[in-house]
C-alpha cells in the first residue's frame, strides 16, 4: 500500500527563494545568537521526511516526537543530532525557516529547551547558497 504526501499548505512555508546546499551554509562565519525555540515551532506541522518506506513527505516532526508512523528512521537521526551546532534559519515571509538543523531542533524541544542557539543567515546572502536543483514539493 502506498501512502501519499500529508497535505500541507507548502505556499505558506516560505520556499520560494530556491534551493541550497547546507554546506555552503556550514562554510560561512555567522554570529551565535539565541531565540526562543516557540518561534520555530511551526515546522513541525509539516511533513518534511520521508517514512520508512521512503516515501517523501509523509513524515512531520511531531510524528517524530511522537513515535507515530513509520518514522523510525528520522527518530533515529533526531537522536544522533548533535545539539552542540547551532541552528541555521534564515527571515522568510515574516518567520523563521531552519535552513539547517530540523532534526536539532526537534531533539532540543524533546529534551525540554525553551531557548535555541542559532545562526542568523542574511537574506542578502541567498546567492551564496543557492542550487540550481528545484525543490520537488508534492502535488496533491
Amino acid at each position: 500500500m502506498t501512502v501519499s504526501a500529508k497535505k500541507f499548505d507548502w505556499d505558506n512555508v516560505g520556499l520560494d527563494f530556491g534551493n541550497w546546499d547546507e554546506e555552503k551554509i556550514w562554510a560561512l562565519d555567522l554570529p551565535i545568537v539565541e531565540i526562543d525555540i516557540n518561534e520555530l515551532l511551526w515546522h513541525f506541522d509539516a511533513p518534511w521526511w520521508p517514512n520508512d518506506k521512503g516515501e517523501r513527505w509523509t513524515i512531520t516532526p511531531w510524528d517524530v516526537i511522537n513515535q507515530f508512523g513509520e518514522s523510525k528512521n528520522e527518530q533515529t537521526k533526531m537522536e544522533k543530532a548533535d545539539f552542540n551546532y547551532p541552528i541555521d534559519i534564515l527571515k522568510n515571509k515574516g518567520k523563521w525557516f531552519v535552513l539547517d538543523g530540523l532534526h536539532r531542533l526537534v531533539k532540543l524541544y524533546k529534551h525540554g529547551h525553551k531557548k535555541v542557539k542559532v545562526r542568523i543567515f542574511p537574506r542578502e546572502r541567498l546567492p551564496e547558497i543557492h542550487v540550481d536543483d528545484p525543490i520537488e514539493l508534492p502535488n496533491y
